[in-house]
């Protein structure tokens, strides 16, 4: 477990007082492809057996804000979860800002798995992180595994337990593929001047073919996120983290999603994160009339009898009431009011869906005037509406999309240069005022 300064490191982030063992058997498969190790020790009850970590469960502990003996005397084994949770993120972020670590892998079920997910979400995209766990089956959510980062999650198949011929196949292969993603891992190289963040589903797919040339005719690399809840997510978190120069947010579904607890709901943060970081957004209401729900049989009492249309055999999509839509309506005009950049907001009065459309199966144009007029009402008197008598899906509604981004990010260009010209040798000066 050296650290040599041109050897690569893999962190291995594991509870050494129940996975010596197995932990070491994958330290001597990495070293089989060159690559050495880190060992961050997680482990709360016992002691390791067999093998000195490079972080001991001490360490941990107090970089958690406890001690090892007070972690082990807490009332619940969540308390003390937590403390090693906050105690390994703070490390890793460490290893990683310090460039001694070029990939992660754990092994772990229920608490060992979660605690270094947790860990691993300060990792960047792109950097390699793999979790072993025997609770990656179809049936288990995956959103405490892999929360908004490219985590590979493998199934373990059987418990985490001891060394035998089916076990050893799944180390062996997990120590080759974290080996393989770290000797060929390059950081991600991402500049802002260009790269557009893009929101849709699978109902407004039609509009992205318009779209995506017109961004790209006019010099911008479109990043497209699907509006599953995750997807927007990862877009605010990346949105945050200054990865683009602007959003063309043409579907805010997740906010019905949110407010009715459907699937796709992004949590309480989406649609802030472009206005907190002063960039420019084009915002639309792609697939608000809807929110999603499981096998048409699967579907609560309380929304049977509304128009639904069955997108396929898991998913089924179900019309958003008057009352709902006005809520969503409301809760995306206070938060574009906040926005500190410029925005400009497109309402498809034609339909915001396939299903949407006249004669779909979800259309109905008193609910979709009550969100239209909600917005119009509630928005800030700065900010652009513009009414389009057209489909989302139709190619004069992409245009307007695209001319509206365009004039704002050429809008955005002149008012950084003037900032830039007036504000010489004033220490604010890059702070965009709009």
């Amino acid at each position: 477990m050296g650290t040599a300064a041109s050897q690569r490191v893999v962190l291995i982030i594991a509870t050494l007082d129940t996975k010596s063992e197995e932990v070491i058997y994958l330290i001597q498969r990495i070293a089989e492809n060159d690559l050495d190790t880190l060992i961050l020790d997680n482990g709360i009850l016992g002691e390791p057996i067999g093998i000195v970590p490079d972080v001991s469960a001490s360490e941990t502990a107090l970089a958690g804000g406890s001690t090892l003996e007070n972690t082990r005397k807490k009332a619940s084994r969540g308390e003390a979860i937590e403390i090693m949770l906050k105690g390994a993120t703070k490390i890793a972020d460490r290893l990683f800002k310090e460039g001694r670590i070029h990939g992660a892998i754990s092994m772990g079920g229920a608490e060992g798995g979660v605690m270094a997910a947790a860990a691993m979400q300060v990792l960047p995209p792109g950097f390699p992180k793999i979790i072993i766990t025997p609770l990656a089956s179809g049936v288990r959510p995956f959103g405490p595994f892999i929360g908004i980062r490219d985590i590979m999650v493998m199934h373990s198949l059987v418990d985490i337990a001891g060394i035998n011929e089916i076990s050893r196949t799944v180390f062996n292969n997990a120590a080759a593929a974290i080996s393989g993603m770290v000797r060929s891992y390059r950081p991600m190289e991402v500049t802002s001047d260009n790269l557009v963040a893009i929101t849709t589903l699978g109902t407004t797919d039609r509009a992205l073919r318009f779209i995506l040339p017109g961004l790209e005719k006019n010099g911008y690399i479109p990043v497209i996120f699907h509006s599953s809840g995750v997807g927007g997510q990862v877009m605010e978190d990346m949105i945050e983290k200054e990865f683009f120069c602007g959003v063309v947010d043409l579907c805010i579904n997740e906010l019905t999603d949110h407010l009715v607890g459907a699937y796709h709901d992004a949590g309480p943060h989406r649609l802030k994160a472009a206005g907190k970081m002063r960039i420019p957004q084009v915002v639309s209401t792609g697939c608000v009339d809807f929110f999603v729900q499981g096998a048409r049989e699967t579907i609560p009492e309380k929304w049977r009898e509304r128009k639904m249309y069955y997108h396929n055999p898991k998913f089924t999509l179900i019309r958003t009431s008057e009352s709902e839509m006005q809520v969503v309506g409301e809760t995306a005009a206070h938060r574009l009011n906040q926005a500190k950049g410029p925005v400009t907001v497109i309402l498809p009065l034609n339909g915001m869906s396939i299903s949407g459309l006249e004669g779909g199966s979800t259309h109905d144009p008193e609910a979709d005037r009550i969100l239209f007029d909600t917005l119009r009402k509630g928005l800030r008197k700065d900010i652009h509406v513009i009414d389009a008598e057209l489909h989302i899906n139709e190619a004069p509604f992409a245009d307007l999309v695209v001319n509206a981004f365009v004039a704002l990010m050429s809008k955005e260009a002149s008012a950084s240069t003037l900032r830039q010209h007036s504000n010489k040798g004033d220490p604010d000066a890059n702070r965009l005022q709009i």
